[in-house]
């Protein structure tokens, strides 16, 4: 019977929470019918999960779909964000592609694929998913779309307004994927902060995270938090509850008051000062994280400047940086005047070179400090770990173990940092707290 089954693979591009789509996706797919292959010239059938939030992903998009579309056995089904528009410019395009399959037809999903392959399928069940990270970590979708319209992003329109998951539904997957063998939990949301006010009672972000602990998960960590909303509560829960990892990643977007208020943010330079002093007063050690666009529409030099001292300022642990890229459709489309594209990607450099100085500093100040880490992988005397510090998406630097004895993947240990780098740090074994999946 095992021969005879259909193999489907999936690739997933884009962010997380289009990963948690993918995942939800693929379990559609009855495993006495179907099998799951890595291998594209052994599918059946592959789903190419796309990503449209900016060119360089529509671009990477599309290239993925061709070179797909090259495994002739296989049907090629498209799904994702790159088709909220221009939908019949990419059936042009990609002769290859059998079935597009935009967002706003996910509830015909199974239709669809089933009159495909002339086999049934079930359909998109959120409490129904084919892990694909490595245990003992996954994510959880909290809420889907977004409402704040941020004068550069096209999530609004690709996604339509935020729109929070009930909270029973969450805890019952939180449930299911502790079951499983899930451990470390990252939730993730265009605004997670927004979780809860659009359901009855307007819950607060707290509900959600206290019915989670109560699950078990011995580690939980948010993403993408906006700086307006995070308040003193918030704030106070989270440093005095040890199953929240004390790890802020918080998008500012811009150091400089004229940049922000022309992307629509809601924030200020001096209320982002206040909250990462507040974070700092209550959790010294925590680790911060930020994102920043170079480059935006009318952004000047003066700007930059001031982004680049506020970075110096405040000091993040980890930071990524984009070109702007100008999105149809958005409300920073029209911007003026628009700033050359040498000059975002010069911008943007500096930021990193900024970066790469004030993270070689604060590595060096973790050196003695003991922590908590999940092993990721290893063997013979070298280890790969994860603790609060760094996140699972391979956006911050690792952690390595030299030890001599032996661990297995999801073992919680014990480390004391006694070396660091530019990005990565280097510790040393004091003992294990728990076996995986204990």
């Amino acid at each position: 019977m095992a021969a005879s089954r259909k193999r489907i693979g999936i690739v997933s591009l884009g962010c997380a929470k289009n990963l948690v789509d993918s995942e939800t996706l693929l379990a559609c797919f009855p495993k006495g019918d179907f099998e799951i292959t890595t291998s594209p010239r052994e599918a059946d059938l592959i789903i190419v999960n796309t990503c449209g939030f900016i060119e360089a992903a529509r671009k990477e998009a599309v290239e993925t779909i061709l070179e797909m579309s090259s495994y002739s056995k296989a049907k090629l089904v498209v799904t994702g964000c790159l088709l909220y528009r221009d939908l019949p410019y990419y059936r042009e395009i990609l002769p290859g592609v059998d079935l597009f399959v935009p967002i706003e037809d996910y509830p015909r999903f199974a239709e669809l694929v089933s009159s495909l392959l002339a086999s049934e399928i079930d359909g998109i069940n959120p409490l129904k998913r084919e892990i694909s990270t490595a245990l003992p970590f996954a994510y959880m979708k909290i809420s889907e779309g977004c409402s704040n319209y941020c004068s550069f992003c096209a999530i609004p329109y690709i996604r339509g307004p935020y729109r929070s998951r009930n909270l029973d539904e969450l805890l019952e997957e939180g449930k299911i994927l502790f079951s499983k063998g899930v451990r470390e939990l990252a939730l993730v949301s265009q605004d997670p902060m927004h979780y809860g006010i659009d359901l009855p009672g307007h819950l607060r972000m707290e509900s959600l995270l206290r019915g989670l602990v109560d699950v078990g998960f011995p580690s939980i960590r948010l993403l993408y938090l906006y700086p307006d909303e995070i308040d003193d509560d918030f704030l106070s829960y989270v440093s005095k509850t040890p199953q929240i990892e004390k790890y802020f990643d918080i998008p500012i977007q811009s150091g400089s008051d004229a940049v922000l208020k022309k992307m629509n943010r809601k924030d200020t330079v001096s209320g982002m000062r206040r909250l990462f002093a507040k974070i700092r007063e209550l959790m010294p050690r925590a680790a911060l994280r930020t994102t920043l666009i170079a480059g935006f529409s009318g952004e000047k030099e003066e700007d930059h400047m001031s982004t680049l001292s506020f970075i110096r300022e405040i000091g993040f642990d980890h930071l990524g940086v984009f070109p702007y890229s100008r999105e149809k459709g958005t409300m920073g489309y029209a911007a003026r005047p628009i700033v050359p594209k040498a000059t975002r990607e010069r911008r943007a450099k500096e930021i990193l070179e900024e970066q790469r100085l004030i993270s070689k500093e604060l590595l060096k100040q973790r050196i003695g400090e003991e922590m908590e880490a999940y092993v990721l992988a290893g063997g013979n005397g070298r280890y790969s770990l994860r603790s609060y510090w760094n996140a699972p998406d391979d956006i911050d630097g690792r952690i390595i173990l030299d030890y001599e004895g032996e661990l297995q993947r999801g073992d919680r240990v014990k480390i004391l940092i006694d070396g660091s780098q530019v990005y990565d740090l280097h510790a040393a074994f004091l003992g294990k707290i728990a076996s995986y999946p204990s």
